[in-house]
């Protein structure tokens, strides 16, 4: 009989920012965009044998009733720039970036990429995001945005199989450049003529230690699932039970084979949250209580206004919602992100407070609740393995709710029990992320 061996999980982290995860009003609680914070996460993911590190991104600073929003204020740096001084003093762990392709241009990312790439051995990835929102437009020069049919999560018109948006032409593009030098080092010319782009030349950047930057994809819709079975390694998705983890695994590894893919070559990694306790009970309210620091009454009014559209400051958080449906108005909240069908949501929220007597602030508390996995650590260890096993994801992203020690308690109790149940590495054993994430280099396309 043959013996199918046991899954190694795969992990990353992501810097907690200016969301609505993180909890500022927690004295250790730190800066957002010191060096030190990012460097003792990353440092701590590092000590934790993670795959990568992962930092997400905001081109404009976000407004609510015309007012920017008070965490952004502090500030939001540009990722690459960060992973390029963290590649100065980390060794193994993997760099992640959301950039944006709708306000880049594929030579120079692709060019930026491929330092980070060189500069730290091998270790560089890319989030490949898009944007259809004109207020963020209106900061660069196009002044605009995309059509959401040009969007990778959003309608994907095909020709022959392959997606035709700007994204799915951006991502190629940039591949044709990496692929430009031969692993022996000789460059050669390019030419790319298409829908979106019209380029030619020489590329400055050999190619780099693992071929290309790794490719992550966000989005649980189906087009995005497609988008990731065509052109991802990691498809970064929101996590749901055990059940709803195993149809989108078996839903998204199913696509690959039309594109000539194997089921190792995209790994399904969900973000988690986890909060850990001695005991079960003491997990549960530490995970209470981080959910109350999460949505303070300001927070719930903001997020209640988001749905309804509308000013909503003379509601008691601790009190019944609005009678009225939503109208919504576009320009009262500007730079967030969509919440889906607002007067669903509305009726949907009244109805969980109808049906279990919350307030307001109860209720967003309730229903925007982001702990994944609470437990002791033995508890949350075997959790994450059966999800593993039981294929309703490859691995997982964790996002802690502090700046910036929130990942150490889970590196320190969880991390061993995982090692010991022989379902994580104990030492990395090659440089790139590629090769973390048992990922083939890609081949020569000359």
């Amino acid at each position: 009989m043959t013996v199918r061996p046991r899954k190694q999980i795969h992990l990353a982290a992501h810097f907690p920012g200016v969301n609505s995860t993180t909890v500022w009003a927690d004295p250790r609680s730190r800066s957002q965009i010191a060096f030190s914070s990012f460097e003792h996460l990353a440092r701590s993911a590092e000590r934790g044998l993670f795959d990568f590190f992962f930092l997400a991104e905001g081109l404009r600073l976000r407004e609510h009733k015309g007012r920017i929003h008070d965490l952004d204020v502090v500030g939001r740096p540009e990722s690459l720039t960060v992973l390029n001084a963290l590649a100065a003093v980390t060794e193994r762990i993997g760099l992640a970036a959301m950039v944006n392709a709708t306000f880049n241009e594929p030579y120079e990312l692709a060019r930026r990429l491929a330092t980070l790439d060189h500069l730290s051995g091998g270790r560089a990835a890319w989030n490949v995001v898009t944007s259809s929102d004109a207020f963020t437009g209106e900061n660069f020069r196009r002044g605009g945005y995309l059509d959401r049919a040009d969007l990778p999560h959003s309608r994907l018109r095909s020709s022959g199989g392959t997606p035709i948006t700007r994204a799915a032409e951006f991502l190629d593009v940039a591949r044709e450049l990496w692929d430009s030098w031969t692993p022996d080092g000789l460059s050669r010319p390019f030419a790319h003529r298409d829908q979106h782009f019209d380029i030619a030349g020489e590329f400055t950047v050999p190619r780099s230690p693992q071929g290309h930057p790794v490719v992550i994809q966000a989005g649980g819709s189906g087009e995005g699932r497609e988008f990731a079975a065509r052109a991802a390694d990691v498809v970064f998705t929101r996590h749901g039970t055990l059940e709803d983890g195993r149809a989108c695994y078996a839903d998204v590894k199913a696509r690959l084979a039309k594109y000539g893919r194997s089921a190792d070559d995209l790994k399904i990694m969900p973000g988690v949250t986890v909060v850990l306790g001695d005991t079960a009970a003491e997990a549960q309210e530490r995970a209470a209580e981080i959910r109350r620091q999460q949505v303070s009454p300001q927070n719930a009014i903001l997020a209640v206004e988001q749905i309804w559209g509308t000013d909503l400051s003379s509601y008691d958080p601790d009190g019944p919602f609005p009678d009225f449906d939503p109208e919504p108005d576009p320009s009262l909240t500007q730079g967030w992100t969509r919440r889906g069908d607002s007067v669903a949501t509305a009726e949907k929220w009244r109805a969980l407070s109808r049906q279990k007597g919350l307030s307001i602030r109860q209720t967003v508390i309730e229903a925007s609740g982001r702990q994944s996995f609470v437990g002791t650590p033995e508890a949350v260890a075997a959790e994450l393995e059966t999800f593993v096993r039981q294929d309703a994801a490859d691995g997982f992203i964790l996002v802690p709710h502090l700046t910036p020690g929130g990942l150490d308690e889970f590196v320190d109790r969880v991390v061993p029990l995982l090692q010991e149940r022989g379902a994580f590495r104990t030492e990395y054993r090659d440089a790139t992320l590629r090769s973390h994430l048992g990922l083939a280099e890609p081949g020569d396309k000359g």
